[in-house]
């Protein structure tokens, strides 16, 4: 019988183990980590800090779901997974906002929760709890160490453990989309070492590589690993290798080995007249250059506009012509509009009305994504998806037609294509002159501020280049129908997998940390919904201009028809709006962050010069939210009419 192990050594091991799972993490390619306070993944924090010096960005947060969401931020910015770590019991749970987003989106995660052993569980003992169920439902892949503790398993079984779940959290064998893996850790204690222990194991790890493995620990120590992809045994099921279960997987899953033939079969004619309607971009900033060739490549054989959102990342290149306005355009469509087939890229832009627009068509509709073969289409229109990205899927259709123009009587594109691509360039001229004489040739000194008018100036007025992130509910919408779509190209993020205003400073902290600055545009409640996202103050890299539209509330309830009259029967803003009474230029000078209030459009360019100059700074703009529905709406007649009149 082996003797007892002493404290020390279980200690050790403890360490031992987290080095070797954060040492896989890294081979594997991961570069960013955020670490959460706690005690139980003690182990995992000092492995952290101790691997810093073999590149390991590590960064630290009070609150775990503003972790989470800085660590979006990062992945969402690199195409890469980003680890968050956390203690056990209910900081598992403050991760599941941004685990949906990362599902929804796919977006990378990795999501490290140490935990109690087995022994401590359904017993009472202090916080146990079955975070192993927090997040499962929106997680790719679910990997539980050992249930008698990390220190006791083999290290060849701890990188296996780890490697798996950073190749599930890029998607796997291909078969499901990048998304989150939840990596389940117990540890038993003791879970410190001492001195001496901390500088052995400090100073093995300095020497090389390969971390020496440690004394043999007794005998029954659990060995579990997570079933690799081709040990699974049904493709609806995801395997706990730690409680010998079988967990069912979403339905969708069980339908894309099925879809997957026809979905190579998704064909359109590039002679004949189309649109292509470009969604969010949710593809991997390592296949962007590739998807743009590609649709560039599309459009000159097709002669198709491009109606795309502002998340497309897509307006502004000069080489494609694409269309900004289609929300007003689409307000009372122009038959000579409607196009024979629609390519649509990835999920669905934000606008109802192009919605509506493509639900009434009848005609071809084909869906391509970038590697998610999740059905993508709430509509129900579309007649084949293909998930392997529009650079494979223009290749393939480009193929049997000719690429090159030819001598010909007729021009080429098509006359009909032609005709269509002239009939959406010119509504889309004669609209955006609309705009320009409705938000931008009145008075900027007098007049007071307004949110489409500032996401035309805004679209005009910053560096190109500059990374911006549009918050979810009005800024994004303002942007998608307002903004000028000629203005300069520049990368666009949105967090529109969830749509929620969940941890939208910290995904913008996030975001200026991996790419080197960001421009955020936020409402005042998704800010102030993310409060704590002003405590990276302190440690972020990046340079973070934060610009909130302050207008009393949810803005966007204004735009949607909530309002009765008389006002007495239903109290609109405290069921909906909602007003808070914080101040945004004294909360963030409060976390030490300098703070404008922009008095007047005149004052935007120096204001905004201003902000982009400090590392981090917030601009405030005060608006009137009933004030700004009614010219919505008022843009809308007039855009309407404008279609009407031809």
């Amino acid at each position: 019988m082996a003797a007892e192990s002493s404290p020390d050594d279980r200690a050790e091991a403890n360490l031992r183990a987290a080095l070797l799972f954060l040492g896989a993490l890294l081979r594997a390619g991961l570069v960013h980590a955020v670490l959460c306070p706690g005690s139980r993944s003690a182990p995992l924090a000092v492995a952290a800090g101790l691997h810093q010096r073999r590149g390991l960005r590590l960064h630290t947060a009070l609150d775990e779901r503003s972790a989470a969401f800085f660590a979006l931020g990062l992945a969402r910015a690199t195409g890469l997974p980003a680890a968050v770590i956390t203690t056990s019991g209910s900081a598992v749970a403050q991760l599941l906002p941004a685990c949906v987003e990362a599902d929804h989106g796919a977006i990378p995660l990795l999501l490290l929760s140490a935990d109690r052993p087995d022994r401590l569980k359904g017993c009472g003992a202090n916080q146990s709890v079955n975070q192993e169920d927090f997040l499962r439902h929106s997680c790719r892949w679910f990997g539980q160490a050992s249930g008698t503790g990390m220190g006791g398993m083999e290290p060849a079984v701890v990188e296996a453990l780890a490697a798996e779940g950073y190749l599930r959290s890029l998607g796997g064998t291909g078969a499901l989309p990048a998304g989150p893996v939840h990596l389940n850790l117990p540890f038993e204690e003791p879970l410190h070492v001492g001195a001496a222990s901390l500088a052995s194991l400090a100073g093995s790890l300095a020497m090389g590589p390969d971390l020496p493995v440690g004394p043999a620990l007794p005998d029954g120590a659990a060995t579990t690993m997570p079933a690799s992809p081709s040990c699974a045994a049904s493709p609806t099921r995801s395997a706990d290798p730690a409680r010998g279960a079988a967990h069912a997987l979403p339905p969708w899953i069980a339908a894309i080995g099925a879809a997957s033939p026809s979905m190579a079969l998704a064909a359109l004619d590039p002679d004949r007249a189309g649109v292509v309607v470009a969604g969010p971009w949710r593809g991997r900033p390592q296949a962007w250059d590739a998807h743009l060739e590609a649709l560039i490549r599309w459009q000159q054989r097709s002669g198709w506009p491009v109606l795309a959102d502002p998340l497309s990342g897509l307006r502004g290149h000069a080489q494609l012509t694409c269309v900004g306005g289609y929300d007003l355009l689409l307000e009372s469509p122009d038959p000579v509009l409607a196009p024979s087939q629609v390519l649509r890229l990835g999920s669905l832009p934000a606008s109802r009305r192009l919605e509506r627009w493509l639900a009434g068509l009848d005609v071809e509709q084909v869906l391509v994504s970038e590697g998610d073969p999740r059905p993508l289409d709430p509509l129900a229109v579309v007649r084949a998806q293909s998930a392997a990205g529009l650079e494979a899927w223009v290749g393939g259709q480009l193929a049997g037609y000719q690429t090159e123009p030819q001598p010909k009587a007729e021009a080429w594109p098509e006359a009909e294509a032609a005709c269509l691509a002239e009939a959406w360039r010119g509504a889309e001229e004669r609209l955006q002159e609309l705009l320009d004489r409705e938000l931008t040739t009145v008075d900027a000194a007098a007049r007071p501020w307004s949110e489409p008018a500032l996401a035309r100036h805004l679209s005009r007025l910053l560096p190109p280049g500059l990374p911006l992130m549009l918050a979810n509910s009005s800024p994004v919408r303002d942007w998608e129908t307002f903004a000028d779509p000629a203005a300069p190209s520049r990368p666009m993020v949105g967090f529109r997998g969830a749509s929620g205003i969940d941890g939208t400073l910290s995904e913008a902290c996030g975001l200026a940390e991996a790419l080197g600055s960001c421009l955020l545009i936020s409402g005042d409640l998704a800010l102030l919904h993310d409060a704590n996202g002003w405590l990276w103050r302190p440690q972020l890299q990046g340079r973070l201009t934060v610009l909130v539209i302050d207008n009393g509330g949810g803005g966007i309830f204004e735009q949607l028809p909530i309002r009765i009259e008389p006002a007495e029967l239903l109290d609109f803003d405290r069921l909906f709006a909602m007003p808070q009474p914080v101040d945004p230029l004294a909360l963030a000078q409060a976390h030490g962050v300098p703070a404008r209030l922009i008095a007047f459009p005149a004052a935007l360019p120096e204001d905004l010069a201003w902000a982009l100059a400090q590392p981090f700074s917030l601009l405030v703009v005060r608006t009137d939210r009933r004030h700004d529905a009614e010219l919505r709406r008022r843009l809308r007649t007039m855009a309407a009419l404008g279609s009407a009149s031809r």
